[in-house]
């Protein structure tokens, strides 16, 4: 059962353990500054070597335990090994914010059946590999949790060349309902964040020059997200204010999708 807690509404993480998978930049960078914030211990995982001086970076800003390792979601030793490594260190883990990303756009006539098979191995199966090892162990101390997924609005609106990217992104919202569903009797509640194009790395590379601008214009907003409106959803539903929201996939796309 998901518990009732007194809703105070200050988003509070105090003594939590707190895994971001894709920590070491981008969205996954700006939430592990907003859990360590609101009192959360850190942990940067990412397949980036630089995890550890993230890590260190972020301690020193906020004062709060930290600790980086590389992980490689398309590894179940990798996850597994992070995993255990976090347990030993913090003794559990509380919250699981898992956002890999890997995007390449082609045409559906044009791409590769191994490009598709990247997308769906990340985007997917590896964020699948990660909550599943996370719940697992939330599962063993008994005390609930909370996972939170990035998704896309490309998991539910068809956008050019994005093929690729959009059967991995509506295979994770699919796997975020039946997760949902099976482990809300454990009191884990596992939730996905829908942004629009996010001014990151990744949204440099998929939108450029013309489409760039095309597309800006089609939002009502008339901008792309920041890294960090983003994650401030997560962190919402990271928190006991969220304890009644479980199997969605909140979007935050700056009214693209009104239309």
């Amino acid at each position: 059962m998901i518990e009732y807690r007194k809703v105070k509404g200050d988003f509070d993480l105090q003594g939590k353990v707190a895994v971001v998978i894709g920590g070491a930049g981008g969205i996954g960078e700006a939430t592990a500054r907003m859990y360590a914030g609101k009192g959360a211990k850190v942990v940067i995982a990412d397949c980036k070597d630089t995890c550890p001086e993230v890590a260190e970076a972020i301690a020193k800003d906020f004062g709060t335990e930290t600790y980086g390792k590389k992980c490689d979601v398309t590894s179940q030793e990798s996850v597994d090994g992070l995993v255990k490594a976090v347990v030993d260190k913090f003794g559990e883990i509380n919250v699981l914010a898992c956002m890999p990303g890997f995007v390449d756009l082609y045409r559906a006539t044009d791409i590769e059946i191994s490009n598709i098979e990247k997308h769906i191995a990340i985007n997917a199966v590896g964020v699948f590999r990660v909550c599943q090892a996370v719940a697992n162990q939330m599962i063993k101390q008994g005390k609930g949790g909370k996972i939170v997924c990035i998704t896309s609005q490309a998991d539910f609106i068809a956008i050019n060349k994005h093929v690729g990217y959009t059967m991995s992104k509506a295979a994770l919202v699919g796997m975020i309902k039946v997760c949902a569903l099976e482990w809300a009797e454990y009191g884990i509640n596992v939730n996905g964040v829908a942004p629009t194009v996010v001014n990151t790395y990744m949204g440099e590379k998929a939108w450029q020059g013309k489409v760039k601008t095309d597309m800006i214009e089609k939002i009502p907003a008339h901008r792309f997200a920041e890294t960090d409106e983003i994650a401030a959803a997560v962190l919402f539903l990271s928190c006991d204010e969220a304890n009644m929201i479980t199997g969605e996939d909140l979007v935050v796309d700056g009214g693209f999708t009104i239309y």
